[in-house]
């Protein structure tokens, strides 16, 4: 069957590449609806919403998409945070190494 109901351990590589996957999984579903909302904006994607009768640009399913994909940004605001945490933990550590450097030239 699966490991699920054996007592066994899972390999912790395994357990990376899930996370992994999951992760870029994550990462794409926000530019995915992304495109989908502007497909169906430029080919009409309200066909199936003529017996509404309104033509609010926040009804329909370009509204929908738009939504989901303001929904599914969380992953990318994450990269973008650990990479400017990166940087800048890159920028402390080589104002870190020149300070050292200059105590030993001393």
């Amino acid at each position: 069957m699966s490991d699920i109901h054996t007592d066994a351990l899972p390999c912790p590589d395994q357990d990376a590449a899930r996370l992994g996957i999951a992760d870029w999984l994550g990462l794409a579903a926000a530019p995915t609806f992304a495109l989908m909302a502007l497909l169906a904006g430029i080919f009409g994607g309200d066909e199936a919403m003529l017996c509404m009768g309104t033509s609010s640009p926040l009804t329909g399913m370009p509204a929908m998409y738009l939504l989901m994909s303001a929904f599914h940004l969380a992953p990318w605001l994450r990269v973008i945070s650990n990479r400017q945490a990166g940087r800048e933990k890159a920028k402390r550590l080589e104002k870190t190494l020149q300070k050292q450097s200059i105590a030993q030239a001393v």
